[in-house]
């Protein structure tokens, strides 16, 4: 009798991920990328479905946004590292949530360690509650995707309760030893 082999809800987050790598990895990050994501894969695609899936599985798995940076309401976890498979994107995946935060920002949000993208980033952004927004370079996502170009840099910053954004990382480059600007 032949065994069927398993495969974990991350291998086949992966493999789900790599035909979209290929069709970016030539892109240069910024609002057209952003538009087009939306468009071809927005909330209502197959993909953005099944992604979604995949990472709410994985976040009740525990192999996404597993390593606390502020505490429970602000994780990440490293998932994949650039490699000739991923077309060298990395990809990482962050759970940030406003909830009941003590920050005092504006619509009550929550902000994230600031960081510098040397080679511009692309987010999926898979709200966990209704309302809940991820801050992109074009105004809050309540879903779908952001591309900040690259040499942008922010705090990552979420309102209306959690969010998971997967992190598409050109080469893996992110900065956090960047000060943000004084106010």
């Amino acid at each position: 009798m032949s065994q069927t082999p398993l495969t974990s809800t991350k291998d086949e987050f992966l493999a789900r991920c790599i035909p979209v790598l290929q069709e970016v990895k030539d892109m240069t990050t910024g609002t057209e990328v952003e538009q087009w994501l939306n468009s071809k894969y927005g909330v209502e695609s197959e993909l953005y479905k099944d992604l979604s899936r995949l990472i709410t599985l994985g976040l009740k798995e525990g192999w996404v946004a597993d390593v606390e940076v502020g505490g429970p309401r602000y994780r990440r976890a490293q998932l994949v590292v650039p490699s000739a498979e991923t077309f060298f994107f990395s990809i990482t995946g962050v759970l940030m949530d406003s909830t009941d935060n003590s920050q005092n920002n504006p619509e009550d949000s929550f902000r994230g360690g600031y960081h510098l993208h040397p080679y511009g980033e692309i987010n999926l952004v898979v709200p966990l509650n209704e309302g809940a927004a991820l801050a992109g370079p074009n105004g809050w996502c309540y879903g779908g995707w952001t591309a900040p170009a690259p040499g942008s840099h922010h705090f990552p910053e979420v309102k209306g309760g959690a969010v998971v954004s997967l992190t598409f990382l050109p080469a893996g480059r992110i900065a956090f030893d960047i000060k943000p600007p004084s106010h």
